[in-house]
């Protein structure tokens, strides 16, 4: 009895980690049980190693009793085995509270999943001392887990979306009361940018409330207006994530804008749209949205080039305020040939010029000129900055005060944030970019700042790109290679033509490989020398560079 018992609590405490794994993928994919299902398919992320030993134990046991029976083999054989083979993976199994990048967050919704499956599991777990003898029948409770908690979340859908309905009407209760004026940006990339640079100049003005960081779901807008809106906030600042037809509708719903800002359309998040047109069509949801309230759409003239964006801005084209690089500059830096869509009267970027410093930004609009002084690295926030300066002008904040706000304008955690470290190095932090403009912006700038150390790239690629992931690391693979004094490849087998580019132009330059951010860095404290200039381009979550081993 007691052998027992003891085989049941390793059960418990086996079911609860590895519970804990598969909850933390969840999580990362907004709560999709069909997303986490692909992702165990995909990775091939169900048991093996306790299957692969309860299976052989239990054949060994099987085949000891059926072709050796007079041997004797005790009763409590069958129960330890079973239990050293959990204990083992309790040993092994990481906790995803602890240690991970992007950790699992025990939300209140998380606990709703996580304890009924786990009862469930824990029941689940019974049956298997009613033919104690075979260890072998354990692998079908193992394997039962993650299918466990996909129906346990299925089931409290409606549930959840209950919950989230009663907070959505009060968020949306609170911004109908309060009526700030509000800018809703979105774009394939850039939009947290842009969002930072115009925050920070409203700020300067009148009281402000931006949602933070990466927020831009319904429920991540939800809570941020909730809890931190207030009745004197003058500007709410929302960026909009599209994640499929619908989904910025559906947040022009919660908070209606007044105004609008769409940075691009691009590859980002393409494996959920298929196609750029599908992007393009979400994207300009929010477009609809402000012509609804007779508002100004600001867009980049690169979101011109489908032809949705391009019948709306025709048909309403007084409320449209186009940015993009002046005609004959964008001529000499074109390289696909593509058509500029920017008018004389639209907004042209002269000039953008990075120095060690920051960026100097000319721009020429309604006949007038300005200069900008921005205290941020990356050509692409020349564009960045055009966009928000767009946008406070239209609201009614002169140029110069703009100007002076600006040139106090705090780095983007995360995104080319230059920083010096106390050891000599100087780190370019560009972790949170995925897409091929940034990453060409972000190269161009390791070139600029590294004239006297080496120049070290530590990257993983980018994600989300489609049918265009291999040809885009193929070309900022070449690109590296020009830059680059060293480049240091995580989990490479996901980007073989970057790896390609990189040799191709490279010229025998150092490249190495590595399984996870933490072994680069490993490294790189090993191997830094004083005056090195480190690019870390692109930091993936979990679920894309490190499949749990189980």
């Amino acid at each position: 009895m007691t052998s027992l018992i003891l085989v049941y609590a390793a059960w418990l405490i086996f079911s609860a980690k590895r519970l804990l794994t598969y909850t933390h993928v969840l999580q990362q994919e907004d709560y999709d049980d069909l997303r986490l299902f692909k992702w165990i398919g995909d990775n091939f992320a169900f048991d093996k190693r306790l299957s692969l030993f309860l299976l052989v134990t239990g054949s060994g046991l099987f085949a000891l009793s059926k072709f050796m029976p007079r041997l004797f083999v005790p009763e409590l054989v069958p129960h330890f085995l079973v239990f050293t083979g959990l204990a083992v993976a309790i040993y092994r199994e990481k906790d995803p509270r602890k240690n991970s990048k992007k950790k699992l967050v025990a939300t209140t919704r998380a606990k709703r999943i996580f304890f009924p499956a786990l009862a469930l599991v824990a029941l689940s777990g019974l049956w298997c001392f009613h033919v104690p003898d075979h260890p072998w029948i354990w692998i079908f409770n193992v394997q039962l887990i993650p299918l466990i908690l996909i129906i346990v979340n299925l089931l409290l859908q409606p549930f959840e979306h209950g919950i989230q309905k009663r907070y959505w009407n009060e968020a949306h209760q609170k911004v109908k009361a309060y009526e700030p004026t509000i800018i809703g940006i979105t774009g394939s990339f850039g939009k947290t940018s842009v969002k930072h640079i115009l925050g920070h100049i409203l700020k300067t003005q009148a009281p402000t409330l931006i949602t933070p960081g990466s927020v831009n779901t319904p429920m991540g807008i939800t809570r941020i207006v909730r809890e931190q809106l207030e009745e004197n906030h003058r500007y709410l600042v929302v960026e909009m994530g599209a994640y499929g037809p619908g989904s910025i509708e559906r947040l022009c719903t919660l908070t209606p804008p007044d105004m609008g800002i769409i940075t691009a359309i691009g590859h980002a998040h393409y494996e959920r749209f298929k196609t750029l047109e599908s992007v393009a069509k979400a994207k300009f949801e929010l477009a609809e949205a402000v012509l609804e309230k007779d508002g100004m759409v600001i867009i980049h003239e690169r979101t011109l080039r489908f032809p949705i964006p391009e019948k709306l801005k025709d048909d309403h084209p007084s409320n449209f305020i186009v940015c993009g690089d002046a005609p004959d500059i964008f001529s000499k830096a074109n390289d696909d040939h593509e058509i500029s869509h920017i008018a004389s009267d639209d907004l042209h970027i002269i000039s953008i010029k990075q120095s060690t410093k920051g960026l100097g930004v000319d721009l020429r609009w309604k006949g007038e000129s300005y200069s900008l002084f921005l205290p941020l690295f990356g050509v692409h926030h020349g564009h960045n900055a055009a966009l928000a300066f767009a946008a406070a002008m239209e609201l009614g904040i002169p140029a110069d005060k703009i100007k002076t706000a600006l040139r106090s304008l705090p780095q983007i955690e995360h995104r080319l944030e230059v920083r010096k470290q106390p050891d000599g190095t100087t780190l370019i932090d560009d972790a949170f970019n995925s897409n091929p403009i940034g990453f060409n912006s972000a190269l161009g700038l390791l070139a600029t700042l590294g004239r006297q150390g080496r120049k070290i790239l530590i990257t993983p690629g980018m994600i989300e790109l489609g049918h265009a992931h291999n040809d885009a690391h193929e070309k900022i693979g070449s690109y590296a290679g020009e830059v680059c004094d060293i480049a240091i490849v995580i989990h490479g087998k996901r980007i073989p033509t970057f790896i390609q580019g990189f040799k191709s132009t490279g010229s025998g330059k150092p490249l190495h490989e590595f399984a996870s951010f933490q072994d680069a860095q490993g490294w790189l404290r090993e191997n830094k020398q004083d005056g090195d200039i480190i690019l870390i381009e692109n930091d993936l979550p979990d679920i894309y560079e490190r499949v749990p081993k189980i």
